[in-house]
Protein backbone atom coordinates (compact mmCIF):
# COMPACT_ATOMS: atom_id res chain seq x y z
CA UNK A 1 0.00 0.00 0.00
CA UNK A 2 0.99 3.31 -0.68
CA UNK A 3 1.43 6.06 1.54
CA UNK A 4 -2.36 6.31 2.79
CA UNK A 5 -2.81 9.62 4.12
CA UNK A 6 -1.17 11.26 0.55
CA UNK A 7 -4.17 9.69 -1.17
CA UNK A 8 -6.57 10.51 1.61
CA UNK A 9 -5.11 13.89 3.22
CA UNK A 10 -8.34 15.34 5.09
CA UNK A 11 -10.44 14.06 7.53
CA UNK A 12 -13.39 13.95 5.62
CA UNK A 13 -11.71 12.15 2.52
CA UNK A 14 -9.99 9.14 4.90
CA UNK A 15 -13.43 8.68 6.99
CA UNK A 16 -15.08 8.25 4.17
CA UNK A 17 -12.53 5.90 2.81
CA UNK A 18 -12.93 3.69 5.87
CA UNK A 19 -16.81 4.06 5.78
CA UNK A 20 -17.05 2.97 2.36
CA UNK A 21 -14.56 -0.47 2.94
CA UNK A 22 -11.63 0.81 1.02
CA UNK A 23 -9.84 0.11 3.72
CA UNK A 24 -9.82 -0.89 6.94
CA UNK A 25 -8.33 1.29 10.58
CA UNK A 26 -6.36 -1.67 11.15
CA UNK A 27 -4.83 -1.26 7.34
CA UNK A 28 -4.34 2.15 7.79
CA UNK A 29 -2.21 1.70 11.26
CA UNK A 30 -0.44 -0.63 9.65
CA UNK A 31 0.54 1.75 6.75
CA UNK A 32 0.85 4.67 9.03
CA UNK A 33 3.33 2.48 11.45
CA UNK A 34 5.49 1.26 8.13
CA UNK A 35 5.77 5.25 7.50
CA UNK A 36 7.04 6.20 11.26
CA UNK A 37 9.53 3.42 10.58
CA UNK A 38 10.79 4.90 7.32
CA UNK A 39 11.26 8.17 8.40
CA UNK A 40 12.47 7.60 11.85
CA UNK A 41 15.21 10.12 10.89
CA UNK A 42 13.02 12.74 12.29
CA UNK A 43 12.76 11.45 15.25
CA UNK A 44 9.29 12.77 15.55
CA UNK A 45 8.29 9.79 17.76
CA UNK A 46 9.49 8.61 21.41
CA UNK A 47 7.41 6.00 21.89
CA UNK A 48 5.42 3.45 19.39
CA UNK A 49 3.82 0.25 20.38
CA UNK A 50 2.41 -1.73 17.42
CA UNK A 51 0.18 -3.72 19.37
CA UNK A 52 -1.06 -1.39 21.22
CA UNK A 53 -2.01 0.53 17.67
CA UNK A 54 -3.46 -2.09 16.46
CA UNK A 55 -5.61 -3.44 19.26
CA UNK A 56 -7.44 0.53 19.04
CA UNK A 57 -7.44 -0.19 15.44
CA UNK A 58 -9.10 -3.94 15.59
CA UNK A 59 -11.87 -1.67 18.21
CA UNK A 60 -11.96 1.14 15.71
CA UNK A 61 -12.99 -1.31 12.62
CA UNK A 62 -15.55 -2.92 15.28
CA UNK A 63 -17.47 0.14 15.48
CA UNK A 64 -17.98 0.96 11.81
CA UNK A 65 -18.98 -2.32 11.20
CA UNK A 66 -21.66 -1.76 13.60
CA UNK A 67 -22.41 1.55 12.47
CA UNK A 68 -21.29 3.45 15.67
CA UNK A 69 -18.45 5.44 14.12
CA UNK A 70 -18.17 9.09 13.40
CA UNK A 71 -15.95 11.40 11.44
CA UNK A 72 -13.37 10.68 13.58
CA UNK A 73 -13.40 6.63 13.87
CA UNK A 74 -10.21 4.82 12.92
CA UNK A 75 -8.39 7.84 12.11
CA UNK A 76 -4.63 8.02 12.79
CA UNK A 77 -3.15 10.50 14.98
CA UNK A 78 -0.70 10.96 17.88
CA UNK A 79 -0.47 12.72 21.43
CA UNK A 80 2.60 15.40 22.21
CA UNK A 81 4.58 13.44 25.43
CA UNK A 82 3.25 16.02 27.57
CA UNK A 83 -0.57 14.11 27.40
CA UNK A 84 -0.34 11.00 29.79
CA UNK A 85 -1.11 8.18 28.44
CA UNK A 86 -2.32 4.30 29.50
CA UNK A 87 -0.14 2.13 27.99
CA UNK A 88 2.58 4.11 26.11
CA UNK A 89 5.49 6.09 28.20
CA UNK A 90 4.46 9.72 29.21
CA UNK A 91 7.78 11.02 29.52
CA UNK A 92 7.60 14.99 28.50
CA UNK A 93 10.95 15.25 27.34
CA UNK A 94 12.79 14.74 29.67
CA UNK A 95 14.75 12.17 31.22
CA UNK A 96 13.23 13.06 34.68
CA UNK A 97 10.11 10.79 33.86
CA UNK A 98 12.38 8.74 31.06
CA UNK A 99 10.42 5.46 32.29
CA UNK A 100 7.05 6.72 33.56
CA UNK A 101 3.76 5.73 32.70
CA UNK A 102 0.61 6.57 33.19
CA UNK A 103 -2.15 4.72 35.19
CA UNK A 104 -4.57 6.90 33.49
CA UNK A 105 -5.80 9.09 30.19
CA UNK A 106 -5.30 12.86 29.84
CA UNK A 107 -9.15 14.29 28.70
CA UNK A 108 -8.05 15.36 25.59
CA UNK A 109 -6.71 11.32 24.85
CA UNK A 110 -10.00 9.88 26.79
CA UNK A 111 -12.12 12.61 24.62
CA UNK A 112 -10.28 11.25 21.43
CA UNK A 113 -10.23 7.85 22.21
CA UNK A 114 -14.03 7.44 23.18
CA UNK A 115 -14.59 9.15 19.73
CA UNK A 116 -12.45 5.87 18.17
CA UNK A 117 -9.21 7.76 17.44
CA UNK A 118 -6.22 5.23 17.06
CA UNK A 119 -3.25 6.28 18.86
CA UNK A 120 0.00 5.47 16.94
CA UNK A 121 2.63 6.68 19.98
CA UNK A 122 4.07 9.64 21.65
CA UNK A 123 5.53 12.04 20.21
CA UNK A 124 8.95 14.57 20.85
CA UNK A 125 8.37 17.51 22.50
CA UNK A 126 10.84 20.02 24.12
CA UNK A 127 11.59 19.15 27.41
CA UNK A 128 8.38 20.18 29.58
CA UNK A 129 7.51 21.95 26.55
CA UNK A 130 10.10 24.66 27.50
CA UNK A 131 11.48 25.53 23.85
CA UNK A 132 10.97 27.18 20.69
CA UNK A 133 12.31 24.78 18.59
CA UNK A 134 12.04 21.05 19.81
CA UNK A 135 16.22 21.23 20.37
CA UNK A 136 15.60 20.65 24.50
CA UNK A 137 14.20 16.88 24.26
CA UNK A 138 16.20 14.55 26.16
CA UNK A 139 15.65 11.87 23.31
CA UNK A 140 17.44 14.50 20.70
CA UNK A 141 15.91 17.15 18.44
CA UNK A 142 13.27 16.39 15.71
CA UNK A 143 13.58 17.64 11.92
CA UNK A 144 11.39 19.54 10.48
CA UNK A 145 10.75 17.46 7.24
CA UNK A 146 11.03 20.07 4.65
CA UNK A 147 14.85 20.52 5.48
CA UNK A 148 16.23 18.03 8.20
CA UNK A 149 18.95 20.82 9.03
CA UNK A 150 16.33 22.80 10.45
CA UNK A 151 14.28 23.06 13.00
CA UNK A 152 10.31 22.22 13.37
CA UNK A 153 9.33 24.77 15.71
CA UNK A 154 8.65 23.97 19.53
CA UNK A 155 7.61 23.10 21.90
CA UNK A 156 4.84 20.74 19.75
CA UNK A 157 7.38 20.40 17.14
CA UNK A 158 7.32 16.67 16.15
CA UNK A 159 3.49 17.26 16.17
CA UNK A 160 3.31 19.32 13.66
CA UNK A 161 6.47 17.39 11.89
CA UNK A 162 4.55 13.96 11.76
CA UNK A 163 1.49 16.04 10.75
CA UNK A 164 3.62 17.70 7.70
CA UNK A 165 5.49 14.67 6.91
CA UNK A 166 1.82 12.54 6.84
CA UNK A 167 2.33 10.09 9.39
CA UNK A 168 -0.55 11.04 11.20
CA UNK A 169 -3.93 12.96 10.18
CA UNK A 170 -3.07 14.78 13.41
CA UNK A 171 -1.57 15.14 16.24
CA UNK A 172 -1.85 16.95 19.79
CA UNK A 173 0.20 19.77 20.81
CA UNK A 174 0.17 22.22 23.95
CA UNK A 175 0.42 25.75 23.61
CA UNK A 176 2.05 27.79 26.15
CA UNK A 177 3.82 30.91 24.99
CA UNK A 178 2.74 29.92 20.87
CA UNK A 179 3.96 25.95 20.99
CA UNK A 180 0.96 24.92 18.66
CA UNK A 181 0.98 28.41 16.41
CA UNK A 182 4.52 28.57 15.79
CA UNK A 183 5.78 25.09 14.77
CA UNK A 184 2.40 24.63 12.79
CA UNK A 185 3.54 27.63 10.94
CA UNK A 186 7.15 26.50 10.37
CA UNK A 187 6.16 22.99 9.07
CA UNK A 188 3.28 23.98 6.94
CA UNK A 189 0.01 22.48 8.75
CA UNK A 190 -2.72 24.43 10.54
CA UNK A 191 -3.05 24.18 14.05
CA UNK A 192 -5.25 26.59 16.25
CA UNK A 193 -4.66 27.67 20.40
CA UNK A 194 -8.17 27.58 22.12
CA UNK A 195 -9.37 29.92 24.62
CA UNK A 196 -7.39 29.49 28.16
CA UNK A 197 -10.04 26.83 29.30
CA UNK A 198 -11.91 25.24 26.49
CA UNK A 199 -9.98 22.24 26.43
CA UNK A 200 -9.25 20.37 30.00
CA UNK A 201 -5.96 20.48 30.93
CA UNK A 202 -6.45 17.66 33.04
CA UNK A 203 -3.81 14.73 32.42
CA UNK A 204 -1.33 17.42 30.67
CA UNK A 205 2.31 17.56 32.38
CA UNK A 206 1.93 21.34 33.70
CA UNK A 207 4.86 23.71 32.43
CA UNK A 208 3.09 27.32 33.44
CA UNK A 209 -0.61 26.61 34.89
CA UNK A 210 -2.12 29.86 33.59
CA UNK A 211 -0.52 29.84 30.04
CA UNK A 212 -1.08 26.18 29.09
CA UNK A 213 -3.69 25.40 26.43
CA UNK A 214 -4.02 21.86 24.72
CA UNK A 215 -4.83 22.22 20.99
CA UNK A 216 -4.91 20.11 17.65
CA UNK A 217 -2.78 19.93 14.37
CA UNK A 218 -3.86 19.24 11.11
CA UNK A 219 -3.45 20.07 7.82
CA UNK A 220 -6.31 22.57 7.16
CA UNK A 221 -8.79 24.24 9.04
CA UNK A 222 -11.96 22.39 8.60
CA UNK A 223 -9.91 18.89 10.00
CA UNK A 224 -9.06 21.16 12.90
CA UNK A 225 -12.83 21.93 13.51
CA UNK A 226 -13.23 18.16 13.58
CA UNK A 227 -10.42 17.80 16.32
CA UNK A 228 -11.36 20.62 18.35
CA UNK A 229 -15.35 19.97 18.42
CA UNK A 230 -14.50 16.35 20.41
CA UNK A 231 -11.76 18.07 22.73
CA UNK A 232 -13.48 20.99 23.38
CA UNK A 233 -15.57 20.33 26.88
CA UNK A 234 -15.74 21.21 30.39
CA UNK A 235 -14.02 19.14 32.90
CA UNK A 236 -14.56 19.42 36.69
CA UNK A 237 -11.54 17.39 36.85
CA UNK A 238 -9.67 20.63 35.85
CA UNK A 239 -10.31 23.62 38.06
CA UNK A 240 -9.64 25.92 34.93
CA UNK A 241 -11.92 24.68 32.70
CA UNK A 242 -14.84 26.70 31.65
CA UNK A 243 -18.45 25.76 32.20
CA UNK A 244 -19.89 27.60 29.50
CA UNK A 245 -18.40 30.02 26.67
CA UNK A 246 -19.93 33.08 26.39
CA UNK A 247 -23.71 31.76 27.28
CA UNK A 248 -23.30 28.40 25.71
CA UNK A 249 -22.42 25.35 27.66
CA UNK A 250 -18.81 24.13 26.93
CA UNK A 251 -19.41 20.81 25.40
CA UNK A 252 -18.45 18.82 22.05
CA UNK A 253 -20.60 20.65 19.32
CA UNK A 254 -20.17 24.19 20.61
CA UNK A 255 -17.37 24.66 18.04
CA UNK A 256 -19.20 22.83 15.16
CA UNK A 257 -22.23 24.83 15.49
CA UNK A 258 -20.22 28.40 15.91
CA UNK A 259 -18.19 27.27 12.89
CA UNK A 260 -21.29 26.01 11.08
CA UNK A 261 -23.25 29.80 12.33
CA UNK A 262 -20.32 31.92 11.11
CA UNK A 263 -20.05 30.37 7.62
CA UNK A 264 -24.07 30.71 7.40
CA UNK A 265 -23.07 34.92 8.58
CA UNK A 266 -21.26 34.78 5.78
CA UNK A 267 -22.33 37.26 2.95
CA UNK A 268 -24.13 36.04 0.08
CA UNK A 269 -21.79 37.03 -2.11
CA UNK A 270 -20.17 34.51 -3.42
CA UNK A 271 -16.88 35.96 -4.64
CA UNK A 272 -16.35 38.18 -1.29
CA UNK A 273 -18.06 36.39 1.09
CA UNK A 274 -15.96 37.57 3.91
CA UNK A 275 -17.62 41.42 3.06
CA UNK A 276 -17.70 43.22 6.73
CA UNK A 277 -15.14 41.43 8.54
CA UNK A 278 -12.20 43.91 9.95
CA UNK A 279 -8.79 42.30 10.41
CA UNK A 280 -6.76 44.66 12.52
CA UNK A 281 -3.53 44.43 11.22
CA UNK A 282 -1.28 45.70 14.05
CA UNK A 283 1.76 47.86 13.05
CA UNK A 284 4.23 46.33 16.07
CA UNK A 285 4.08 43.02 14.05
CA UNK A 286 5.42 44.82 10.82
CA UNK A 287 8.97 46.19 12.97
CA UNK A 288 12.32 45.39 13.38
CA UNK A 289 13.22 41.97 13.06
CA UNK A 290 10.57 40.52 10.64
CA UNK A 291 12.43 39.52 7.75
CA UNK A 292 11.43 40.57 4.20
CA UNK A 293 10.12 36.85 3.08
CA UNK A 294 7.59 36.42 5.92
CA UNK A 295 6.55 39.90 5.60
CA UNK A 296 5.70 39.63 1.81
CA UNK A 297 4.09 36.25 2.11
CA UNK A 298 1.70 37.91 4.97
CA UNK A 299 1.06 40.89 2.92
CA UNK A 300 0.14 38.65 -0.22
CA UNK A 301 -2.12 36.42 2.04
CA UNK A 302 -3.82 39.78 3.98
CA UNK A 303 -4.69 40.93 0.47
CA UNK A 304 -6.29 37.49 -0.48
CA UNK A 305 -8.25 38.00 2.32
CA UNK A 306 -9.40 41.64 0.88
CA UNK A 307 -10.33 40.02 -2.30
CA UNK A 308 -12.57 38.05 -0.13
CA UNK A 309 -14.58 41.47 0.99
CA UNK A 310 -12.96 41.65 4.13
CA UNK A 311 -11.90 45.36 5.39
CA UNK A 312 -8.18 45.84 5.92
CA UNK A 313 -7.84 48.58 9.37
CA UNK A 314 -4.29 49.34 10.86
CA UNK A 315 -4.02 48.70 14.78
CA UNK A 316 -1.71 49.29 17.54
CA UNK A 317 -0.65 46.74 20.10
CA UNK A 318 1.53 48.82 21.70
CA UNK A 319 2.66 46.45 24.50
CA UNK A 320 3.81 44.13 22.26
CA UNK A 321 7.56 44.01 22.98
CA UNK A 322 7.06 43.82 26.55
CA UNK A 323 5.04 40.16 25.89
CA UNK A 324 8.65 38.89 26.05
CA UNK A 325 10.01 40.33 29.71
CA UNK A 326 6.68 39.48 31.01
CA UNK A 327 5.84 36.27 29.67
CA UNK A 328 9.42 34.82 30.45
CA UNK A 329 9.15 36.26 34.26
CA UNK A 330 5.57 34.48 34.53
CA UNK A 331 5.49 31.22 32.84
CA UNK A 332 9.55 30.24 34.44
CA UNK A 333 7.70 31.55 38.01
CA UNK A 334 5.05 28.80 37.56
CA UNK A 335 7.36 26.34 36.30
CA UNK A 336 9.30 26.54 39.26
CA UNK A 337 6.33 25.93 41.25
CA UNK A 338 4.98 22.74 39.00
CA UNK A 339 8.58 21.01 38.78
CA UNK A 340 9.27 21.07 42.50
CA UNK A 341 7.01 17.90 42.69
CA UNK A 342 10.09 16.33 40.78
CA UNK A 343 12.07 15.55 43.80
CA UNK A 344 13.21 11.70 43.25
CA UNK A 345 10.88 10.30 45.93
CA UNK A 346 7.50 10.15 45.01
CA UNK A 347 7.84 9.25 41.16
CA UNK A 348 10.64 9.96 38.35
CA UNK A 349 14.22 9.95 38.67
CA UNK A 350 15.78 8.86 41.56
CA UNK A 351 19.93 9.49 41.38
CA UNK A 352 21.79 6.45 42.55
CA UNK A 353 24.30 7.93 44.46
CA UNK A 354 23.26 10.35 47.63
CA UNK A 355 23.67 11.05 51.10
CA UNK A 356 20.97 11.91 52.70
CA UNK A 357 16.84 12.92 51.30
CA UNK A 358 18.22 16.14 50.71
CA UNK A 359 21.06 15.25 48.79
CA UNK A 360 18.93 12.73 47.24
CA UNK A 361 16.05 15.39 45.78
CA UNK A 362 19.46 17.80 44.47
CA UNK A 363 21.13 15.07 42.56
CA UNK A 364 18.33 13.33 41.35
CA UNK A 365 16.67 16.85 40.25
CA UNK A 366 20.46 17.89 38.44
CA UNK A 367 20.76 14.38 36.65
CA UNK A 368 16.87 14.66 35.47
CA UNK A 369 16.29 18.26 34.41
CA UNK A 370 18.34 19.13 30.87
CA UNK A 371 19.73 22.93 30.77
CA UNK A 372 16.93 24.82 29.50
CA UNK A 373 14.59 23.45 31.94
CA UNK A 374 17.29 24.15 35.42
CA UNK A 375 17.74 27.60 33.86
CA UNK A 376 13.68 28.10 34.00
CA UNK A 377 13.39 26.86 37.24
CA UNK A 378 16.50 28.94 38.45
CA UNK A 379 14.75 32.15 36.70
CA UNK A 380 10.99 31.43 37.93
CA UNK A 381 12.35 31.02 41.98
CA UNK A 382 14.23 34.19 41.75
CA UNK A 383 11.95 36.28 40.86
CA UNK A 384 9.46 34.71 43.31
CA UNK A 385 11.85 34.90 46.08
CA UNK A 386 11.67 37.32 48.95
CA UNK A 387 12.89 40.54 47.67
CA UNK A 388 12.04 40.22 44.11
CA UNK A 389 8.76 38.99 44.14
CA UNK A 390 7.32 42.38 44.29
CA UNK A 391 9.71 43.75 41.51
CA UNK A 392 9.31 41.00 38.79
CA UNK A 393 6.48 38.89 39.42
CA UNK A 394 3.55 41.49 40.53
CA UNK A 395 5.32 44.21 37.96
CA UNK A 396 4.76 41.21 35.34
CA UNK A 397 1.53 40.42 36.29
CA UNK A 398 0.52 44.29 36.12
CA UNK A 399 1.95 44.46 32.84
CA UNK A 400 -0.01 40.68 31.77
CA UNK A 401 -3.20 42.99 32.52
CA UNK A 402 -2.51 46.11 30.01
CA UNK A 403 -1.75 43.70 27.06
CA UNK A 404 -5.05 41.97 27.89
CA UNK A 405 -6.56 45.38 27.34
CA UNK A 406 -4.29 46.10 24.35
CA UNK A 407 -6.39 43.04 22.87
CA UNK A 408 -9.58 44.13 23.80
CA UNK A 409 -9.51 47.18 22.83
CA UNK A 410 -8.38 46.69 19.51
CA UNK A 411 -11.17 43.51 19.20
CA UNK A 412 -13.95 45.72 20.38
CA UNK A 413 -13.76 48.64 19.15
CA UNK A 414 -11.53 48.16 15.88
CA UNK A 415 -11.85 45.08 14.47
CA UNK A 416 -13.41 41.43 14.26
CA UNK A 417 -10.52 39.65 13.94
CA UNK A 418 -6.58 40.27 14.09
CA UNK A 419 -4.03 39.12 11.15
CA UNK A 420 -0.34 39.08 11.08
CA UNK A 421 3.05 36.73 11.37
CA UNK A 422 3.62 33.86 13.58
CA UNK A 423 7.27 33.60 13.68
CA UNK A 424 9.69 36.62 12.25
CA UNK A 425 11.53 34.32 9.70
CA UNK A 426 11.29 30.53 8.07
CA UNK A 427 12.50 27.77 10.12
CA UNK A 428 16.27 28.07 11.47
CA UNK A 429 19.16 25.68 11.45
CA UNK A 430 18.77 23.25 14.25
CA UNK A 431 22.29 24.22 15.46
CA UNK A 432 21.77 27.83 15.05
CA UNK A 433 21.93 29.87 18.51
CA UNK A 434 23.64 26.84 20.57
CA UNK A 435 25.91 29.97 22.69
CA UNK A 436 23.18 31.91 22.87
CA UNK A 437 20.10 29.90 24.78
CA UNK A 438 17.75 32.93 25.33
CA UNK A 439 17.85 34.19 21.78
CA UNK A 440 15.31 31.25 20.66
CA UNK A 441 13.11 33.65 23.11
CA UNK A 442 13.25 36.27 20.80
CA UNK A 443 10.95 33.69 18.04
CA UNK A 444 7.79 34.28 20.56
CA UNK A 445 7.44 37.61 19.85
CA UNK A 446 4.22 37.15 18.12
CA UNK A 447 2.96 34.17 20.18
CA UNK A 448 3.21 35.17 23.49
CA UNK A 449 0.35 37.96 24.08
CA UNK A 450 -2.23 35.76 23.50
CA UNK A 451 -1.46 33.19 26.14
CA UNK A 452 -0.94 35.88 28.26
CA UNK A 453 -4.09 37.11 27.60
CA UNK A 454 -5.58 33.87 27.21
CA UNK A 455 -7.23 34.55 23.60
CA UNK A 456 -7.68 31.67 20.77
CA UNK A 457 -5.13 32.01 18.14
CA UNK A 458 -4.60 29.76 14.85
CA UNK A 459 -1.67 29.63 12.17
CA UNK A 460 -2.40 28.49 8.74
CA UNK A 461 0.16 28.30 5.84
CA UNK A 462 0.52 31.24 3.29
CA UNK A 463 3.21 30.73 1.54
CA UNK A 464 7.31 29.96 1.35
CA UNK A 465 10.82 31.72 2.09
CA UNK A 466 14.27 30.66 1.33
CA UNK A 467 15.59 28.33 4.53
CA UNK A 468 19.46 28.93 5.56
CA UNK A 469 20.23 25.91 3.26
CA UNK A 470 18.63 27.41 -0.05
CA UNK A 471 15.65 25.06 0.35
CA UNK A 472 11.84 26.23 0.70
CA UNK A 473 10.42 26.36 3.99
CA UNK A 474 6.41 26.93 4.88
CA UNK A 475 5.37 30.51 6.38
CA UNK A 476 2.10 30.83 8.51
CA UNK A 477 -0.25 33.43 9.02
CA UNK A 478 -2.24 33.93 12.57
CA UNK A 479 -5.41 34.99 13.13
CA UNK A 480 -6.68 35.68 16.41
CA UNK A 481 -9.78 36.92 17.79
CA UNK A 482 -11.72 37.04 21.06
CA UNK A 483 -12.76 35.00 23.81
CA UNK A 484 -14.15 31.66 22.89
CA UNK A 485 -14.21 32.61 19.26
CA UNK A 486 -12.56 29.29 17.74
CA UNK A 487 -15.20 28.11 15.72
CA UNK A 488 -15.49 31.83 14.07
CA UNK A 489 -11.43 31.89 13.49
CA UNK A 490 -11.76 28.40 11.45
CA UNK A 491 -13.96 29.44 9.38
CA UNK A 492 -12.46 32.82 8.51
CA UNK A 493 -9.64 30.73 8.28
CA UNK A 494 -11.65 28.08 5.48
CA UNK A 495 -12.66 30.67 3.88
CA UNK A 496 -8.85 31.66 2.80
CA UNK A 497 -7.93 27.94 2.11
CA UNK A 498 -10.28 26.85 -0.16
CA UNK A 499 -8.57 29.63 -2.45
CA UNK A 500 -5.47 29.13 -2.07
CA UNK A 501 -3.95 25.57 -1.66
CA UNK A 502 -0.61 26.03 0.48
CA UNK A 503 -2.48 24.03 3.28
CA UNK A 504 -2.50 21.17 0.09
CA UNK A 505 1.36 21.23 -0.25
CA UNK A 506 3.48 18.26 0.51
CA UNK A 507 7.05 17.96 2.17
CA UNK A 508 9.45 17.90 -0.65
CA UNK A 509 6.52 19.07 -3.46
CA UNK A 510 6.58 23.45 -2.75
Amino acid sequence: MSNALKLHPTITSLSQALAKRELSATELAQDCLRQIEAKAELNAFVHVDADLTLAQAREADAMLAAGRGNILTGLPIAHKDVFVTQGWRSTAGSNMLKHYTSPFDATVVHQLRAAGCVTLGKLNCDEFAMGSGNKHSAFGPTHNPWDTTAVPGGSSGASAAAVAAKLVIAATGTDTGGSVRQPAALCGVSGIKPTYGAVSRYGMIAYGSSLDQAGPIAASALDLVDLLDVMSGFDNKDSTSAEHCKGVPNAPGRIRAEFNSATANFSSDIAQPLKGLRIGVPKEFFGEGLSSDVALAIEAALKQFEKLGAQRVDISLPRTNLSIPAYYVIAPAEASSNLSRYDGVRYGHRSDSYSDLADMTARSRAEGFGAEVKRRILIGTYVLSHGYYDAYYLQAQRLRRMIVDDFQAALTQHCDVIMGPVTPTVAQPIHQNQNDPTADWLADIYTLGLNLAGLPGMSVPCGFGKGASGKPLPIGLQIIGNYFEEGRLLAVAHQYQQVTDWHQRVAGQA
